[in-house]
């Protein structure tokens, strides 16, 4: 509503939210809700688990990439089950790092977390939280981590609600861009990478002030505001 209400007013069509989503409805054209659930995290492992440094609002940015979220999910084509790796900024809702395989390996997550170093914009330290997935506890990724110098922060247990910004992500792409089932493993590839790159550039957040994640990401005033805000907050609590 908020990106087509300037055309409405233009042609001279008075129509608020309320009448606006009343309309949908009744022409069947809003998206429904799907209520199937894949779990896709084994937490169940001798690896090491690191401490939740996100727990009782600690460490809450206040500026892109201090805090980034990670997690995976499946989705489907005509050739069967994949599974989207992905990594986003918690402070822009920007998606920094993804990577579409077909098996959950951490070979394969990494590659998310590979894109992220890539597409950085700032240096300063960031934390990494995700649930405590085998993934995420290998060898593999915790050394990548220490390379990029970003420091490892897990749930405390299998708590969707401790990593609610990572399921928000992958529910916004699963139930408003990837709602049609692709033929192929290829077809499905080329969807996510359009369907992020509609995400990150031109869908806009009520939480972000209906900015677009790209615009928070690399708006330095912005990111002042957003810091005396969260500072005062802090101060209040």
């Amino acid at each position: 509503y908020y990106l087509i209400k300037p055309k409405l007013i233009d042609a001279g069509i008075k129509l608020g939210r309320d009448g606006f989503f009343d309309y949908l409805r009744t022409n069947d054209l809003l998206v429904k809700p799907k209520r199937s659930y894949t779990k896709t995290t084994n937490s169940k492992h001798w690896l090491k688990k690191h401490p939740n440094l996100l727990k009782d609002n600690q460490n809450q940015p206040f500026m892109p990439e201090q805090v980034l979220v990670a997690d995976i999910t499946y989705v489907k084509s005509g050739e069967g089950t994949h599974y989207l790796s992905l990594v986003t900024d918690a402070y822009s809702r920007h998606i920094m790092g993804y990577h579409l395989s077909e098996d959950m390996r951490a070979c394969s997550v990494v590659k998310a977390l590979k894109m992220v170093q890539s597409n950085r914009c700032y240096d300063h330290t960031a934390i990494h939280h995700s649930d405590r997935g085998l993934q995420y506890c290998s060898e593999l990724y915790q050394e990548a981590l220490q390379a990029y110098k970003i420091v490892p922060s897990m749930t405390d247990g299998y708590d969707c609600y401790q990593n609610a910004l990572a399921e928000r992500i992958n529910g916004i792409l699963k139930y408003e861009f990837l709602l049609y089932e692709c033929n192929t493993f290829n077809e499905l590839k080329v969807l996510i990478k359009e369907s992020i790159h509609i995400y990150n550039e031109r869908r806009p957040h009520l939480s972000l002030n209906m900015l677009t994640p790209n615009q928070v990401h690399r708006n330095i005033g912005y990111n002042s505001q957003r810091k005396s805000q969260i500072l005062a907050v802090s101060d209040f609590s």
